[in-house]
């Protein structure tokens, strides 16, 4: 008689036994019966499985070998377009890396130096230009034209201002005309106008005579300051009224009074006028040419008082009244006070 065969035990898994939800419970502890020669038991100690749909790969020999040699060249690879994508310049070495040895400069800092670059360009070549102006024989002095002389003759001033000739205008200076013009008494002062190419064009601002001062056999033009702008032997020449004393009297108080009040008189009282006197500088007197006298006084509000003795000179004679003696025209106007004058 045969020997009866062993019955097989087959082992589940959690998750793949077939029984319903409910019941897997109260079916784990035991053993259930499937048929007489089969039994189940779950497995007790089954490690925890991997996460459903994952994949896990077995590393072979030699896969970390080729890893560790084609990672460097995938990094070098990468870094090359990148560097590619910034316009960066590139060095490679001996293995086949790359240096970076400069980066590209910021928009603004471009835009920053070029602005410079344009500027410093600019500068140079009107740098250049006024070189070439300052020292180019084009632009040299070849007429010297003058303007408001009235005194002092053309020949006199041209010849003063001869070493222009042929100089460049841009060099040119107005202190360096009024020296050369120093030499010429009559002229005050003087300004400079440069016409291209070779023009140079001189303003000329003269002293104004206001007295003829006596100086023995000869009668001297004399401006406020003092300075002799010309001499005559007829003093009718010159319509001028008269201050005597000589040179000795120039720089002095009463001088400086008289022809202070000279130089601020319109004229037409100065043209009617026959001298002028001073005892101090608060008692300066003039004399009119018909006889008639002004006490002046100092030399102050001498605007005002110019204005008052004028509408004084120019008012109409009185005229009689009936029964009454004919009034005496004034001899002698008296504007020391310019707001209270006084007529005798």
């Amino acid at each position: 008689m045969a020997e009866p065969r062993k019955p097989r035990v087959i082992k589940t898994r959690p998750g793949i036994s077939e029984t319903p939800a409910d019941e897997s419970d109260s079916s784990s502890a035991a053993v259930r019966s499937t048929s007489s020669k089969v039994s189940v038991a779950p497995l007790t100690d089954v490690p925890d499985e991997k996460p459903a749909g994952r994949k896990f790969s077995v590393p072979r020999p030699g896969a970390t070998r080729i890893k560790e040699k084609t990672e460097p060249k995938q990094k070098k690879a990468g870094a090359k377009a990148a560097l590619a994508q910034t316009d960066a310049p590139v060095k490679e070495s001996r293995d086949g890396g790359a240096t970076v040895l400069a980066f590209p400069m910021p928009e603004h800092k471009r835009r920053r130096r070029n602005i410079l670059y344009s500027v410093a360009g600019v500068a140079a070549v009107l740098a250049l230009v006024m070189g070439m102006a300052m020292f180019s024989p084009v632009l040299g002095v070849r007429t010297v034209a003058f303007d408001g002389q009235k005194l002092v003759g053309e020949g006199t001033l041209q010849l003063a201002v001869a070493p222009l000739i042929n100089k460049p205008l841009p060099q040119i200076r107005e202190s360096e005309v009024q020296e050369l013009l120093g030499t010429v008494v009559q002229v005050k002062s003087s300004s400079i106008e440069a016409r291209p190419p070779s023009t140079l064009v001189v303003h000329i601002v003269e002293r104004v005579p206001v007295a003829l001062l006596k100086n023995g056999e000869d009668y001297l033009l004399v401006d406020q300051d003092g300075v002799q702008l010309g001499s005559t032997k007829d003093p009718a020449s010159a319509s001028l009224p008269l201050i005597d004393g000589g040179t000795a009297a120039i720089g002095q108080d009463t001088f400086q009074a008289m022809t202070a009040v000279l130089a601020n008189l319109p004229q037409s009282i100065l043209s009617q006028l026959a001298n002028a006197t001073a005892k101090s500088p608060d008692a300066v007197e003039l004399a009119l040419a018909d006889g008639r006298s002004v006490v002046w006084g100092n030399a102050s509000d001498m605007e005002l008082k110019a204005q008052v003795l004028e509408a004084l000179l120019t008012a109409p004679m009185p005229t009689a009244e009936p029964g009454k003696p004919t009034p005496v025209p004034a001899k002698v106007f008296d504007v020391s006070a310019p707001r209270h004058p006084v007529t005798r």
